[in-house]
């Protein structure tokens, strides 16, 4: 009998350890902060030369929403759910180099879907995003530069804002440009409960603060760029 025990506890120890995987595991964490503003530049350093404000000419240019996701996983202790969001609008400021110099998005968090058709109506609700008190969820960068750890190419630093929570957030990105049109992804976790996401889930089945986000953004660079993602996109849906 002593023996059946030990074999019945390994077997659920085995168990639980294999459900307790998840895509969340090993991914890069976003260094949370209190909001900041973006610096002004000294007044003495305001008038450029005439070449150089040339040369830094940025343009604002609109993310392609067909072409580019926001999407989540979320972990409890039984398996990831995964989702995203499928209204949004977001735009870049891109230097004449097609450097990104800003990003500014804005989330219908109304939009928001799951791989449960149940656990979407749970997620509209007081308990996590309460879409009905507040519909919108942004985010403003305040400074991208070059170089991060890991293979990503760059680093974002910004101000998101959920659930009337505001925190600062800096996470790794990697961007490149492909067929006039710059592509940026990235991926990493923040925590839930920094944004006022609090509810635990069942005593058996307990849900992670972590929560992965997955971005896969396109930014068409030239009017021949958008012409040519919309042509492919009504391509697709036809």
């Amino acid at each position: 009998m002593h023996t059946k025990t030990w074999m019945i506890l390994l077997i659920a120890a085995l168990t639980l350890a294999v459900a307790c995987e998840s895509e969340i595991d090993g991914k890069a964490a976003a260094e949370v902060a209190e909001p900041t503003t973006e610096e002004a530049a000294p007044a003495e350093e305001e008038a450029a030369p005439a070449e150089e404000a040339e040369a830094k000419e940025v343009r604002e240019l609109a993310f392609n929403t067909e072409t580019s996701k926001i999407e989540w996983v979320g972990a409890k202790v039984t398996g990831d759910h995964t989702g995203g969001f499928e209204k949004w609008e977001g735009v870049g400021h891109v230097s004449g180099d097609a450097t990104l110099e800003k990003v500014v998005f804005t989330v219908d968090t109304t939009s928001i879907y799951s791989d449960n058709e149940r656990l979407t109506g749970h997620l509209k609700s007081d308990d996590f995003f309460a879409v009905e008190k507040h519909p919108t969820a942004t985010f403003e960068s305040t400074e991208i530069v070059e170089g991060a750890e890991g293979d990503a190419t760059h680093t974002v630093t910004g101000n998101m804002t959920m659930l009337g929570n505001t925190k600062q957030i800096t996470f790794p990105v990697t961007a490149s440009v492909e067929d006039n049109t710059l592509k940026v992804a990235s991926e990493f976790t923040i925590k839930r409960f920094d944004f006022g996401i609090e509810y635990k889930g069942k005593a058996d089945d307990l849900i992670r603060d972590e929560v992965l986000m997955k971005l896969n953004m396109e930014l068409p660079l030239t009017a021949e760029a958008v012409a040519e993602e919309a042509a492919a996109a009504e391509g697709t849906e036809g």
